[in-house]
């Protein structure tokens, strides 16, 4: 489904601008619905920044990329009680490659299909996802989203690129947010089209990439922006949200860098906005109805959605 006006990259991935991933999903008995992703970006340490929509959520590392500008680890994605254990998995992973590691690791709330204060996410989960990074793979209910939820909808892990004129932009999104009535796909109000469902908003966690030359405080600006590609689908950073934003540039950091000209950047920003919304609708789109602890969230129907969508036209 396209979303948007801007040409998708290749795999309409954020893997289109090299970045790996892999996932640890666990579904067991009627309680366990959850898991671990690991974004593995080409190379380390790179230039980064960050945005906070609103702050009830976790992204641990941020006061040291806001400090020295720079992404040193792979990035984690699980939920809200096994932050700790994913960090900590991956300091063990790089301890033959760095004296000392602040990881960053992104949490949203999956407690409502997964019994959340169980601490199922062990390390070993932590360190198969590292080993099955790859530039395919799946989306939708699996790793760090197997028990999202979405504008009422069964969320998850979802990704999409966009061009932005000689470079690329890629995202991926932890998406767990948003009220069903306010859902909207492409401008279109689809949301108010299904039975509204008493489920709680969550939170979403964005990571952007792109193999634009960025410096820190440009990546700042471009993972602003990326929320603006949240509010596109109806998400608004309600106060039990916790919306976090995370940009980096895969240009190799070193003694001599470039910059693309702010003059040229709003590019990159369209990118980073559309790219957005599209892989929240891919997460919506790739996720599958799932029942845990005693609640059944329906995956959002294709074809319902797609004869919305024509209606509209």
């Amino acid at each position: 489904m396209r979303i948007g006006e801007l040409e998708p990259g290749p795999r309409d991935s954020i893997a289109d601008v090299g970045v790996r991933v892999g996932h640890t999903t666990l579904i067991e008995g009627d309680d366990v619905r959850t898991g671990v992703t690991l974004l593995v970006p080409p190379e380390l340490p790179l230039f980064a920044g960050a945005h906070r929509l609103n702050g009830n959520g976790e992204l641990t590392g941020l006061e040291w990329i806001r400090e020295s500008g720079l992404l040193t680890t792979p990035v984690g994605l699980t939920n809200t009680h096994s932050v700790g254990v994913v960090r900590d998995a991956i300091v063990a992973a790089r301890t033959g490659e760095a004296g000392w590691s602040l990881p960053v690791v992104g949490e949203t709330w999956d407690g409502v299909l997964n019994d959340v204060n169980g601490f199922h996410v062990r390390p070993e989960h932590v360190h198969a996802a590292l080993d099955a990074a790859a530039e395919e793979f799946a989306l939708g209910s699996v790793g760090g989203g197997t028990g999202m939820i979405c504008h009422g909808f069964k969320g998850g892990i979802g990704t999409a690129s966009r061009r932005a004129g000689d470079h690329a932009v890629g995202v991926l999104v932890q998406a767990n947010h948003g009220r069903r009535s306010r859902l909207r796909i492409d401008g279109v109000p689809v949301g108010r089209e299904f039975d509204d469902v008493p489920l709680p908003g969550g939170s979403i966690i964005v990571v952007v990439a792109t193999d634009a030359p960025l410096l820190p405080h440009q990546c700042d600006r471009v993972a602003q922006r990326a929320a603006l590609g949240v509010a596109r689908t109806g998400g608004a950073g309600e106060n039990s949200s916790g919306d976090l934003l995370l940009c980096f540039s895969t240009q190799p950091v070193g003694e001599t860098v470039r910059m693309l000209p702010n003059e040229r950047i709003d590019a990159v920003f369209y990118a980073a906005i559309e790219a957005t919304e599209a892989a929240i609708v891919s997460a919506l789109l790739a996720a599958e109805t799932m029942t845990g602890r005693g609640t059944t969230v329906h995956a959002l129907d294709r074809e319902a959605l797609e004869a919305i969508l024509e209606r509209y036209g």
